[in-house]
């Protein structure tokens, strides 16, 4: 992802469970809450097959697990195959996309990308630049929260469906036109790819999720995103307000960002990025789980379940 510095405010809000939140579910269900430690446990086993880079067995083998992981919740899981010319190499690339509630009237769509950068660009060391980055933060932190979102969902149906995309070839390419690859390619096939028996589904928002992992959590309002679905973010920002983490989603707005939201905007699909540009190891060899917090990938879950608890369908 890249990005453009713009003007910060701030602003705060008072405390409330997510127990409070959640309080539609009746007693007799059985509501799981967010696991942090679970969480945090995938994305260092996302680390520990290398980098995830198109076209290594670190992508093939993180792509198993991925596979593996979801389909212990989701209802249906999607494999979408593609193949894409970058300079003088064909990249396989491969997106991942789960279903929960399917028959649902409204679905709504939850987004991270789950490759990592071939190249550490803003490493200090020149020599150090042309090897690939763990990912830790950027790419497997995002994943692991939608992951843990997966099964907390699978315990109890929220009203809505939820569509999770795991998005291939963010961060292969040096230039916007090699970037994004992923996003790209499911923006351009959505309205066929997301088929359930006979219905195609069809989101009405999306929210991506990018670098959310940082044990320094700052999550400031994304300029693209509030042009996008200014609605949505107040929303999303609100529900951290009502949960009591107002310190980590603050009330401004701080970058535009670059990123995997964009062609589903362009594909006419409002789609939010949540994520904390100030990361110190960003597009470095350092960008290792050590530098990731189980908290915070807990503050972000938090938020994501109760606001997609919250969202009712349109017969209610």
């Amino acid at each position: 992802m890249r990005r453009s510095l713009l003007t910060a405010i701030i602003g705060t809000a008072a405390v409330i469970t997510a127990v409070v939140l959640l309080s539609s579910c009746s007693k007799s269900q059985s509501l799981d809450s967010f696991n942090k430690d679970t969480a945090y446990t995938l994305l260092k086993k996302q680390v520990a097959y290398g980098p995830r880079v198109p076209g290594t067995k670190a992508q093939t083998d993180c792509l198993a697990f991925l596979t593996s992981e979801l389909s212990k919740s989701a209802d249906k899981v999607l494999i979408q195959r593609f193949r894409q010319d970058v300079g003088d190499k064909i990249i396989p690339l491969v997106n991942v996309i789960g279903l929960t509630n399917p028959t649902a009237k409204r679905q709504i769509l939850l987004a991270a990308h789950w490759d990592s950068r071939p190249m550490a660009d803003q490493e200090v060391i020149a020599e150090k630049r042309n090897s690939p980055i763990p990912g830790a933060n950027d790419g497997a932190s995002g994943v692991a929260v939608l992951l843990e979102l997966s099964r907390v969902f699978a315990s109890h149906n929220p009203d809505v469906g939820v569509i999770t995309v795991f998005f291939d070839g963010e961060d292969y390419g040096s230039t916007d036109r090699t970037m994004y690859l992923g996003a790209r390619y499911f923006a351009k096939t959505m309205n066929t790819v997301l088929a359930y028996k006979n219905s195609k589904l069809k989101p009405e928002s999306g929210i991506l999720l990018d670098m959310i992992g940082d044990s320094d959590l700052d999550i400031y309002k994304e300029r693209n995103s509030v042009d996008a679905d200014p609605k949505l973010v107040d929303a999303i920002w609100k529900t951290a307000a009502d949960l009591g983490y107002s310190k980590h989603f603050k009330n401004s707005e701080k970058y535009a960002i670059t990123d995997d939201h964009l062609p589903l905007i362009d594909a006419g699909l409002p789609c939010i990025d949540i994520i904390d540009f100030d990361y110190a190891y960003w597009h470095t060899t350092a960008d290792t789980p050590d530098k990731c917090s189980p908290e915070s990938l807990k503050i972000v879950g938090d938020v994501i379940a109760a606001y997609v608890y919250s969202l009712k369908s349109p017969d209610k």
